[in-house]
């Protein structure tokens, strides 16, 4: 049976347990969220059922904190003997009264700021484990440590990269099982091998480490994946790139202990460069990126795998959240794996061996496959979906139908919910916007976009109902999601501004929704303390893609990240919303014509990801348009080139990348750009346009 840690009171209560499921409200206590997914089997799941849809119009704010960063927060909290721990952005972990939202610790590992930009996607982080009176924290630069969890007192920490030379991070939640908590590293987009790593929790020692990816041939790591990685995977790599970017298969997000079996899955990452025509002379299945990997979790031994995206050159990762839970199909029943990766298929795995059992399209318009082979189980590619000899416009795009934003599984419902979006990508081998090479981006008129929650049954293959998230962030289908035994189900929404609903399991009707003044990326969770049930999460906008690529709606003045938390009945009031960013710049200057040309070039290329496309920066980073910076060519190029706020803001220098006239380009393109939106201002013209009211 799953772990579900509660305090019960009352023989009935007890006797419900024993015998399997049952709801908890009545004669309940406490109830923990103690474990990622709420318990071991990861279903973001629920049993307490005090907050219903007769009463969910009553759930208001309770209380919240704010953090002291403004970056994207992902984290999804931990609640052990009432107190709620979360990690923020840059690594930083609050310990704070479950009931009440008052600090009793704070720890901050002091990621240094040169980090920053090694990442791909925000220095986030989504969780703590927490076990035996310890804490445990990934940090954004490689580090695991443990903490008292009473105090926040260090007790140990340890590096977990391999190779400072390569662009490795961790954001992901560590997982604590049979004495040891393990952590994978994210990198693949910027060239690095993948690996996870256990170690003894008393000590912070390494037990086992396994790579996901074959080294340079001939020579031996010395892990316990040494022998399995020359057997299977070898032989499906080719050429020499690879082992020059290290190969990928950064394993940054889904790891689950499946208790029942005593197993532990892997979820891997995409190849580097991206291309398989780059990275491998286009042949090779290049085991084991993009797939479902099982290890012994005391060894670390090879047990099993299923590759859902062989020869990957989309940024398939399988990396994606997976819940484990037991199916009847066919009059069989199944201890499987559910598992809506990104590249547009659902998969059902049978945990004990690997075999998959189906493989359906959760998503709309897939174009580089057309469905999965019923007897080989690999997927019929579309022909040059692998844009070899040309661009190809695909959907998915990189970001994937499904993200790293937890689904959820109900066992009352029987369905997956699943934060999903349809959207579009032109790849092109020819161009390689990141240095561990890839080639990716090219031009395309990109068809119109969705995005929304759906409910998808996994034994049908079927799209139950759907919520439209649409209006928000373009490439999240909103944040993760949390099903409840009371048939509701909460997801946040936003990209700068956000909101938080409550949804009928069973047929997708909206009950509630609060407006938040952050966005909402990551789950909700709920717990109960003294006999009140909470609905908790992190708030706070930023991540990959979008907003910080390009948000549609208003530019907003800066806020820091916020845990907000709702009970029925509560009486707190949230933040009103940050006001619109403030004016432009303006700076008094005439620019050059062609330099401005030259800088919207550079910029989109070296500075659009974070600082936002030009007309569509969101402020979560600084809009440079509003920046005094600007204003001086010395202090531009103090800042850009010379890299004065990498310790303070996490800000690179671009000197060896751009050289001094460059950067002074993209000074004459940003204050060319910061004249024209003092000019709307002035006549009164919106930035952009509101989202439209609910």
């Amino acid at each position: 049976m799953k772990r579900l840690l509660v305090v019960l009171a009352g023989a009935a209560a007890l006797a419900g347990l024993a015998f399997g499921f049952t709801s908890l409200s009545a004669g309940t206590s406490d109830v923990d969220w103690a474990f990622h997914g709420g318990s071991s089997d990861e279903q973001y799941f629920s049993e307490l059922t005090q907050i219903n849809r007769d009463n969910v119009s009553d759930l208001a704010p309770a209380w919240f904190f704010e953090y002291d960063t403004q970056r994207g927060q992902e984290g999804e909290p931990i609640v052990v003997d009432g107190v709620l721990y979360i990690s923020t952005g840059w690594s930083k972990v609050y310990a704070l009264d479950g009931a009440t939202g008052e600090m009793l610790w704070q720890y901050d590992p002091e990621v240094p700021g040169e980090a920053g930009p090694k990442g791909c996607c925000d220095v986030v982080n989504r969780g703590v484990a927490v076990d035996d009176g310890r804490v445990f924290i990934a940090t954004f630069d490689g580090r695991m440590a443990a903490l008292d969890a009473k105090t926040g007192e260090e007790l140990w920490i340890v590096d977990t990269i391999v190779n400072h030379d390569m662009d490795y991070t961790s954001t992901g939640a560590p997982r604590v099982f049979k004495g040891k908590v393990i952590i994978g590293q994210g990198g693949a987009e910027r060239g690095v091998r993948g690996y996870v790593t256990a170690y003894d929790v008393e000590t912070g020692e390494k037990a086992w480490r396994f790579y996901i990816v074959p080294g340079a041939p001939g020579v031996r790591d010395g892990e316990v994946s040494d022998d399995i990685l020359e057997e299977l995977a070898r032989d499906t790599w080719f050429g020499e790139r690879w082992i020059e970017t290290g190969g990928g298969g950064a394993p940054w997000d889904a790891i689950v202990y499946d208790e029942e079996l005593d197993q532990l899955y892997i979820g891997t990452g995409n190849g580097s460069p991206h291309s398989q025509f780059l990275r491998s002379e286009g042949k090779g299945d290049n085991l084991f990126l993009a797939s479902v990997l099982a290890l012994d979790p005391d060894t670390g031994e090879y047990l099993w795998h299923y590759q859902q995206t062989p020869g990957d050159s989309w940024d398939y990762t399988s990396v994606q959240n997976m819940n484990l839970a037991d199916l009847e199909i066919e009059g069989v029943e199944h201890k499987v794996i559910l598992h809506a990766p990104k590249n547009g298929f659902f998969y059902v795995i049978d945990r004990e061996n690997g075999q998959p059992l189906s493989a359906r399209p959760y998503a709309e318009d897939i174009r580089w496959a057309t469905g999965i082979d019923q007897e080989t189980w690999r997927p019929i590619e579309v022909e040059g979906s692998r844009y070899v000899d040309e661009p190809f416009l695909n959907s998915p795009h990189v970001s994937g139908a499904h993200n790293w934003q937890p689904m959820a599984y109900s066992p009352l419902t029987g369905l997956v919910y699943i934060p999903t979006t349809r959207n579009y990508f032109q790849y092109s081998a020819t161009n390689a916007p990141h240095s561990g090479g890839g080639g990716l981006f090219g031009g395309a008129d990109i068809p119109e976009t969705d995005a929304y929650l759906q409910a998808f049954d996994p034994v049908r293959g079927e799209e139950r109902w759907r919520v439209d998230a649409t209006g928000w962030i373009n490439d999240s289908g909103g944040g993760g999601v949390l099903a409840t035994a009371s048939n509701l189900v909460f997801q946040g929404r936003g990209d700068i501004l956000g909101e938080l609903l409550a949804i009928e399991a069973e047929t997708g009707e909206v009950l509630w929704r609060h407006d938040a003044p952050n966005a909402i990326m990551a789950a909700p969770i709920t717990y109960m303390i003294d006999g009140e049930q909470y609905v908790a999460v992190s708030t706070g906008g930023g991540g990959g893609g979008q907003p910080l690529f390009g948000s549609a709606n208003p530019a907003r003045e800066q806020q820091p990240g916020r845990m907000v938390v709702f009970k029925l009945g509560g009486t707190a009031t949230l933040p009103p919303p940050p006001a619109l960013a403030g004016p432009a710049t303006d700076p008094d200057e005439a620019f050059d014509p062609a330099k401005v040309a030259q800088g919207s070039g550079l910029y989109l290329g070296n500075c659009s990801f974070c600082h936002g496309q030009p007309g569509l920066q969101s402020n979560i980073i600084t809009d440079l348009r509003r920046s005094q910076v600007i204003r001086s060519a010395d202090a531009f190029k103090a800042v850009v080139h010379d890299g004065a706020f990498l310790d303070s803001k996490g800000m690179p220098g671009f000197a060896g990348r751009l050289d001094e006239s460059q950067v002074e380009a993209i000074r004459h393109f940003m204050g060319s750009e910061s004249q024209k939106l003092a000019a709307d201002q002035r006549a009164g013209r919106p930035e952009r346009l509101e989202r439209p009211a609910s």
